[in-house]
């Protein structure tokens, strides 16, 4: 999977995040499906998990850096911690 960025006006953003908190994905998710359906790229329907904490808050800038820029080690630590419990 490759990593890129796009920019998108306010009415389509506004689109995109009420569709994705609809749905309970990630609007990366939901940026993903439909490009990949609109490209015929899309592969048959596989069962994912539902992540629904993840792009559900905003971040503070402060110290240190933003979620945005450690969304990794962020994500790797939500799972770590829920399979503790």
């Amino acid at each position: 999977m490759k990593r890129t960025q796009i920019q998108l006006d306010d009415e389509t953003h506004a689109a995109l995040r009420k569709i994705a908190y609809e749905s309970g994905a990630s609007m990366a998710s939901v940026v993903r499906d439909t490009l990949s359906r609109a490209l015929g790229t899309a592969r048959p329907a596989e069962r994912k998990p539902k992540l629904t904490f993840i792009g559900m808050g905003r971040t503070r800038q402060g110290r240190g850096t933003s979620i945005s820029e450690q969304h990794d080690e962020a994500f790797a630590e939500a799972i770590e911690s829920r399979f503790r419990r």
